[in-house]
């Protein structure tokens, strides 16, 4: 009797619940049709040291719909919008609902546009091309509305090399505290040899290809800790290690 009486009180819940959500669609739905886009609402999501100003974005939506403003609610295409706007590859993804809001005056209609930015992770500047790149190895436009603290790699570099060869790369930097604090900037030759710059004494390192890259930056380490820590970081203005389990040191004249 108690088992019977708890599923009918369950089973009313249910069809209350399904009642509420047909009524409240239903209201919505009466609602959109009769109210009018009056603005349109930004909001990120995420983080990301690059950000596109909001009035970008709300371009973006009248790129997709220059009559947005004004329109009826329901006559907006909110796919179309968050297909323009997929367009700018510094969103990883951007998303067009539509809200309805009340006030003193009465019901408005809003476009609310939530956009996640693309993270980027290193910056290339060379003859192929000037831009950001994120982790997936993702294009990212350089903007005057947003800069990013992020390793430089300039000289001879394809977006394929880049993607392959340097961004496996930036990564063991930027999860090693020391070798993040200490490299300045990366440049890939004409013979595609890869070198840094760093911060503290100024050397110029020769690394080579990317391969064997954890086993070079460990002999570089043993390098820094058991002769530059003694006092010489300005005796050697240039260190290799692009050969196998070798380190060679040029020092100043």
């Amino acid at each position: 009797m108690k088992k019977t009486i708890r599923n009918i009180i369950r089973i009313s819940g249910w069809l209350l619940l399904v009642s509420f959500l047909v009524v409240t669609l239903a209201f919505s739905s009466r609602e959109m049709a009769g109210t009018s886009c009056t603005g349109i609402a930004i909001r990120y999501a995420g983080h990301s040291p690059i950000r596109l100003e909001a009035s970008s974005l709300a371009r973006m939506a009248r790129t997709a719909d220059p009559h947005l403003i004004g329109k009826n609610m329901d006559e907006i295409d909110t796919e179309a919008i968050e297909a323009e706007m997929a367009k700018n590859k510094a969103l990883l993804r951007a998303d067009a609902f539509k809200t309805i809001v009340r006030d003193s005056t009465g019901w408005k209609g809003i476009l609310t546009l939530k956009v996640k930015h693309r993270v980027p992770v290193l910056r290339i500047i060379s003859s192929h091309g000037n831009y950001f790149m994120d982790a997936e190895g993702h294009r990212i436009p350089p903007s005057s509305q947003y800069a990013a603290d992020v390793p430089v790699a300039t000289g001879l570099i394809t977006e394929e090399s880049a993607r392959e060869d340097l961004l496996p790369l930036v990564s063991f930097i930027s999860e090693n505290k020391f070798w993040k604090a200490q490299i300045r900037q990366i440049h890939v030759d004409g013979s595609g040899d890869i070198l840094f710059s760093t911060l503290v004494g100024n050397q110029l390192i020769e690394f080579g290809s990317p391969e064997n890259m954890e086993e070079k930056f460990r002999n570089l380490r043993a390098f820094y800790e058991q002769v530059l820590t003694e006092g010489y970081w300005n005796k050697y203005k240039r260190i290799s290690v692009k050969y196998k389990n070798q380190v060679i040191a040029k020092k100043n004249r």
